[in-house]
C-alpha cells in the first residue's frame, strides 16, 4: 500500500517517504534544486562538472594552492573539495571514490582512502558524513573491510552481481551501489527486449539483495543506482537508498504519480531465502560464471579509469 502523503506531492516526494533520496551528481545547483539527503561523485561526474564554466575555479584554485604536489595528490585533494562544496549543500553524506586504477591492490586502496578521509578530517569535516567508493573486487572488497574496523565508512560500487552483495555484507560495508541501469543495458542487448519495471534484470538484482539483506539482518544499506527511466526507481520503491539523476529526479518531480511501497523488510524477514557464503575461489568463480556480472564489473572499471586520465589531464594542463 502507499503511504498516506499530501494531495500537493509530487512522486519525488512520495517517494522520499519510503526512501531516501540521494543526487547521483557533481552539479551543486541539482542538490539544491531536489533536496536529496546524500549525493554520490565519481570520476565521470567530476569530470563533467570541471567541463562547466561554473565550477572551473575550483580546479583552478585547488592547483593553484597545491601546485607541486603530486598528480595523484591534485585529483585527491579535487576530489575533496567537490566534496566539501556537497556537504555545504546536503544534510547527509558524499561518497567519493577512490581511483578505479586500483581495483586489484587492496593496499594502495586502502592507503588511498586514508588520505581521503584524511583531507576531509583536515577541513573541518568528520568521517561519518564521507563514504570512500571502491569497486566491488574481491582486493575492493578486502580494503573495505579493513578500512571498515578502523572507522572510515565505504560504498562498494559497480556492483553487479549477487556474489559481490553478498561478500560486502559478510565483510560489514556499510553500504553498497547495485548497478540497475547497467545490468538492464546488458540484458537489453543480448534479448532485444525492453524490460519494464517488474521484469527489469537490475530491477530483480536489487530486489533479490534487499531481501537477503533483511532476512538475515546485515546493517549493511542497499542503494540502487545507474537508473535508466523513472519505472526502475519507482520499481524499487522502499530500497534504503536510490541514487538519481537531476534528468531523472526532475521527471519525478514533475509526476503526480502515486508510489506504493515495493520493498518490504517485513516481507523478507518471513521469506524463504537460504544463506550463502562466498570465500576468494568460491566468489572468483561465481563471478566468473555470471557473464553479466563480470562484463560489466570489467567495462565499469574501464570506462572510470579512463574518465580518471582524462581528469589527470585537465589538472597537469592547469598546473602548467
Amino acid at each position: 500500500m502507499a503511504v498516506p502523503y499530501g494531495a500537493d506531492m509530487n512522486a519525488l516526494d512520495r517517494l522520499k517517504t519510503l526512501t531516501t533520496v540521494v543526487a547521483d551528481t557533481g552539479d551543486f545547483n541539482a542538490m539544491k534544486a531536489y533536496a536529496p539527503r546524500d549525493a554520490t561523485t565519481n570520476p565521470t561526474l567530476i569530470l563533467k562538472a570541471v567541463g562547466k564554466p561554473e565550477y572551473r575555479g575550483l580546479l583552478d584554485e585547488t592547483v593553484a594552492a597545491h601546485r607541486g604536489e603530486p598528480l595523484d595528490a591534485l585529483v585527491d585533494r579535487l576530489l575533496v573539495r567537490f566534496g566539501q562544496e556537497i556537504l555545504a549543500i546536503v544534510p547527509g553524506r558524499v561518497s567519493t571514490e577512490v581511483d578505479a586504477r586500483l581495483s586489484f591492490d587492496s593496499e594502495a586502496t586502502a592507503l588511498r582512502a586514508r588520505r581521503i578521509v584524511a583531507l576531509y578530517e583536515a577541513a573541518g569535516i568528520g568521517r561519518e558524513r564521507v563514504l570512500v567508493k571502491i569497486a566491488s573486487t574481491w582486493e575492493g572488497i578486502r580494503a573495505a573491510e579493513r578500512l571498515e574496523r578502523d572507522g572510515i565508512r565505504c560504498n562498494l560500487t559497480l556492483l553487479f552481481g549477487f556474489p559481490q552483495a553478498v561478500a560486502c555484507a559478510d565483510a560489514g560495508i556499510t553500504l553498497i551501489s547495485p548497478f540497475v541501469g547497467r545490468i538492464y543495458d546488458w540484458y537489453r542487448k543480448r534479448d532485444g527486449v525492453d524490460f519494464d519495471g517488474e521484469s527489469d534484470p537490475g530491477v530483480a538484482s536489487v530486489r533479490r539483495i534487499h531481501a537477503y539483506f533483511k532476512k538475515f539482518g546485515y546493517p549493511t544499506e542497499v542503494m540502487g543506482a545507474s537508473f535508466r527511466n523513472v519505472g526502475q526507481i519507482l520499481a524499487l520503491a522502499g530500497c534504503d537508498l536510490l541514487t538519481i539523476s537531476p534528468e531523472l529526479l526532475e521527471q519525478l518531480r514533475a509526476a503526480d504519480t502515486e508510489v506504493p511501497r515495493r520493498l518490504d523488510p517485513a516481507a523478507a524477514a518471513r521469506s524463504a531465502i537460504e544463506r550463502v557464503r562466498f570465500d576468494e575461489k568460491q566468489f572468483r568463480f561465481e563471478l566468473n560464471e555470471d557473464a553479466m556480472a563480470s562484463d560489466k564489473l570489467s567495462e565499469g572499471i574501464r570506462a572510470f579509469v579512463a574518465d580518471a586520465r582524462k581528469l589527470d589531464g585537465l589538472i597537469e594542463a592547469a598546473a602548467r
